[in-house]
């Protein structure tokens, strides 16, 4: 493809993303649904830029102030994250003059809103929960994209088999440091075109979102619900180390999220997981279920901020009124799915938000209104008897607290309960 027309099409993809009307992810999949002349390559620089301008949308703005033409075309420049010698083919003189001064400028002189690239009510938010000192690592960990973690089916086969396979298809993984059921891979090679991806031996899953996994710890044989199953990542990890056995049920409102689950759960070679859509928190099939289920996993709604890394654009979509919103729903559905749990079953409440009013507020809240009936249990006691390796270094206080510039995965939280 000529040059100029992908640039010219890169722009058409930002100027859309950019309207912020949706998911990026969905924008970038219709365009690319549309655009289906369009190569591996061309794809991956379509995307990869459209993701690097939303990482560094404040920054951009500002140096194409000096800049001419369109304003998504001097973002598609600035963010380019194809071959440079591929783009200075698109571009005038002119233009590659503007380029040379702009790369020419030191980043670190410019003011703090421009390094960060956060929205100051995000930015203060997070500067109050870790420090001046901390927000730093962690504003420039948000804007580097995510490494590629898979999460072995062990109800298939072993990390090391999977491991092999990879490596005799040129593929280097290494074992995630904390999930014992990782592997972690630099780039993004087409996974879903080999054997052990169609075969259900692996399935892409942060390592985060493993360890929630981990810490419900479900057992052979019992019944277990995962409350907001969403695409059903978690709900496959649970079924697997349950063996295939017992009942598991994945609830979610959303018709097209558990749509979603169905290939996947066709792949894993699970038949204990029961997919059901649900009206809202109380609906009679969760009624039904009141008091009789071991183990609870709610990975409520959130604002989805500690997955900046992957979905940038999530930090100029959500608000502090949209938190606030999310945050009243999270407290519903918690006292809902609580309902669920026999005595002696445990509660697991988690979000990929990085946010105390999604995470410790709303725990507080629940505790305060379930002393009674729910004993608090600390996260390092349930990691620990999961086997997970050194899991003091994955809490702060009685939670599960995982932040991408120190635990190099997406930011999750999570509190667990024990039924009295």
């Amino acid at each position: 493809m000529h040059p100029g027309t992908l640039l010219d099409l890169t722009t058409d993809l930002l100027r859309q993303v950019l309207k912020l009307e949706k998911p990026a992810d969905s924008v970038v999949s219709e365009f690319f649904h549309r655009q289906r002349a369009l190569g591996p390559r061309e794809r991956h620089t379509l995307a990869e830029t459209t993701y690097a301008v939303l990482r560094q949308r404040l920054l951009f703005q500002h140096l194409a102030q000096t800049g001419s033409g369109t304003l998504e075309r001097r973002f598609a420049i600035l963010g380019w994250q194809g071959s440079a010698t591929f783009l200075r083919g698109a571009l005038g003189s002119h233009e590659q003059l503007w380029l040379e001064r702009v790369a020419a400028i030191d980043r670190s002189s410019l003011h703090d809103k421009l390094r960060h690239n956060l929205p100051d009510w995000l930015a203060g938010a997070l500067k109050a929960q870790v420090g001046e000192e901390g927000f730093w690592p962690l504003a420039n960990a948000l804007n580097e994209p995510a490494p590629l973690d898979l999460r072995v089916n062990t109800f298939k086969a072993k990390r090391e088999q999977v491991q092999k396979a990879l490596a005799d298809l040129g593929i280097e993984s290494t074992p995630t440091p904390y999930s014992p059921w990782g592997l972690r891979i630099a780039g993004k090679p087409a996974l879903n075109k080999l054997d052990v991806f169609t075969r259900g031996e692996v399935e892409v899953q942060d390592e985060g979102s493993q360890l929630l996994a981990l810490l419900t710890d479900a057992k052979r044989g019992e019944m277990v619900v995962d409350f907001c199953a969403g695409a059903g990542g978690k709900t496959l990890a649970l079924g697997a180390v349950m063996r295939n056995t017992g009942r598991l049920y994945a609830f979610d409102t959303s018709g097209g999220r558990l749509a979603a689950l169905k290939p996947r759960l066709a792949r894993s070679g699970l038949s204990n997981v029961y997919p059901a859509q649900i009206a809202n928190e109380r609906d009679d099939r969760i009624k039904r279920l009141i008091g009789k289920i071991d183990r609870v996993l709610v990975d409520a709604p959130c604002s989805g901020l500690g997955t900046l890394r992957r979905n940038p654009d999530l930090k100029w979509r959500q608000s502090p009124a949209s938190v606030k919103e999310l945050q009243a729903l999270q407290t519903t559905i918690l006292d809902s799915a609580a309902r669920l749990l026999k005595p002696g079953g445990r509660l697991v409440y988690a979000t990929c938000s990085l946010l105390k009013a999604e995470n410790e507020d709303v725990v507080g809240t629940f505790n305060e209104a379930h002393a009674a009936d729910f004993a608090p249990l600390a996260a390092v006691t349930a990691l620990a008897s999961a086997h997970i390796v050194n899991p003091e270094a994955l809490v702060a206080g009685d939670h599960l607290r995982l932040w991408p510039h120190v635990h190099q995965t997406d930011g999750f939280f999570a509190a667990v309960w024990q039924r009295r």
